[in-house]
């Protein structure tokens, strides 16, 4: 194997993670997966636990690492959590990539790195965009990758990914939805699924294809850009309903908690990584598919 293909992977033990080091390893990298939580075993895949809030620590990792290739995907990614503890979403979310970048740029400083921020990144030069302290976390930690990027001549790439989804254990609307059918399928519970509202409208991305725009950005995107990653059209959380409506094996009843206005969609299309040689290949009903058959096949 070319050992220049050794790629680090933060937050290895998260949703993304999982799909992440599965995908380098079975393309022929040697995957370093970085987590302070739990591992599993997958061929090709060697585990550090590493807390990136310690910064003497991040500095050993870099050392004793020295990768080629950066996927930083560690963080805090839930904006209730942002709202309890500030402080927290911003150490995990920005300090922790800067202790990470500069450690990397004293050791190995011509690696390419991406950096996966947040649809949910605010605009730093309109103070009025700013709604959650998760949001202002990531658009810090955005700020510093770009600014070492043109600071220290670094080779960083910022991915904005939008809401995932796919087989794993996730927090999102989707595998919440999943669950709670599940549930109903095994005569767990009343066949009504709860929603807050069911015109908000997100874009919804198979975390497959983005683990592959992450290659693709690793590969060929240019430093100091930002590249969205999605799939460029918005739904609501009626239309997902539907859809799961029609591959679950029981009826159900649905009971919206609000009744406000569909909102008017707002849909970014990926135009600079779709130049790049990407493109989605995993449909939403596909996904939808797998999210309810993983949680079909775990214990809930």
């Amino acid at each position: 194997m070319d050992h220049q293909n050794k790629v680090l992977i933060t937050g290895a033990s998260g949703f993304t993670g999982y799909h992440a080091c599965k995908h380098f390893s079975d393309s022929g990298f040697d995957v370093i997966a970085i987590s302070n939580k739990n591992s599993y075993s997958y061929k090709g895949v060697k585990w550090i636990s590493c807390d990136l809030s310690d910064k003497e620590g991040v500095k050993i990792l870099a050392q004793k690492t020295k990768p080629q290739y950066v996927l930083h995907l560690a963080g805090q990614n839930h904006v209730g959590q942002s709202w309890v503890n500030p402080v927290h979403s911003l150490e995990v979310n920005s300090f922790s990539t800067a202790y990470l970048i500069d450690a990397l740029r004293k050791e190995n400083p011509s690696c390419k790195i991406v950096v996966t921020s947040s649809a949910l990144e605010f605009d730093p030069t309109s103070i009025s965009t700013f709604n959650h302290p998760y949001g202002l976390s990531k658009t810090i930690q955005s700020l510093i990758a770009q600014s070492f990027a043109v600071l220290y001549n670094m080779n960083i790439v910022i991915a904005k990914p939008s809401n995932l989804i796919g087989p794993g254990f996730s927090r999102g609307v989707c595998a919440v939805f999943a669950q709670k059918i599940v549930s109903m399928e095994k005569n767990k519970t009343d066949n009504i699924l709860k929603v807050n509202n069911l015109n908000d409208q997100r874009d919804f991305l198979d975390v497959r294809d983005a683990v592959s725009a992450y290659d693709i950005l690793l590969m060929k995107g240019k430093p100091g850009e930002i590249y969205d990653v999605n799939s460029g059209k918005s739904r609501s959380l009626k239309e997902i309903v539907k859809v799961l409506k029609d591959i679950a094996s029981i009826e159900f009843k649905v009971s919206s908690l609000l009744n406000e206005e569909l909102e008017t969609p707002i849909e970014i299309q990926p135009s600079k990584l779709i130049n790049l040689g990407w493109k989605p290949a995993i449909s939403f009903e596909s996904s939808l598919k797998d999210v309810l058959n993983f949680y079909r096949k775990k214990r809930i």
